[in-house]
């Protein structure tokens, strides 16, 4: 199975897709990576492990239509088959989404439908959590649609609270369970897929 990963930042969830193809532990190959920042470390990731990558933004492409163009002509140039976000903080084109429908997945640190939508991402989300004295908190894999954190959801794993977390250790510990999470996903994905 061809995947295609977007990220914003630092790229562990790629990584951990990377280490465990190389591993043998999924059949999820990484054959692109495209960030929206020309300094995240998921590009400098991709440059060790040999993948081809690419910075696409809007600095790159300032006209939205323009750039979803490209970014669904790289997918396909790569023969991407399943589109995986992974902290990517941009919304994806109306062209890629319609190409790819039902074939682009997002991670979410919580448990959909709750702490979701525009601003909550990354260390926000763990404040939300332990402010509102929530018991547990979780992952969540969906299909990606035209909003945020919208879509199918495909799985999802809840993650007590402890009474000490603040929100840097529960982003921590959240981030840990990610990564196995992402490829166990990916495994039964492409079952459903067939691909």
């Amino acid at each position: 199975m061809n995947l295609g990963i977007l990220a914003s930042h630092n790229g562990t969830n790629a990584q951990a897709v990377i280490d465990a193809f190389k591993q043998g532990k999924t059949k999820a190959k990484v054959t692109v990576i495209i960030s929206n920042n020309s300094n995240a470390g998921v590009l400098e990731r991709a440059e060790k492990e040999h993948i081809p990558h690419y910075h696409l933004s809007r600095q790159t492409h300032p006209d939205p239509n323009v750039l979803d163009e490209i970014i669904l002509n790289t997918l396909i140039k790569h023969n991407v088959e399943l589109v995986l976000l992974a902290g990517y903080m941009k919304k994806l084109g109306s062209k890629t989404l319609a190409y790819y429908k039902n074939r682009i997945i997002n991670i979410h640190p919580a448990l959909l439908p709750k702490y979701g939508g525009k601003g909550m991402y990354g260390l926000n989300v763990h404040k939300a959590v332990i402010k509102n004295k929530e018991k547990e908190t979780g992952i969540t894999i969906h299909i990606v649609d035209g909003e945020y954190d919208h879509g199918k959801i495909i799985n999802q794993m809840r993650i007590p609270i402890k009474s000490d977390e603040t929100p840097e250790s529960l982003q921590k510990r959240v981030l840990e369970y990610e990564h196995t999470y992402l490829v166990e996903t990916l495994n039964k994905l492409q079952n459903v897929f067939k691909l």
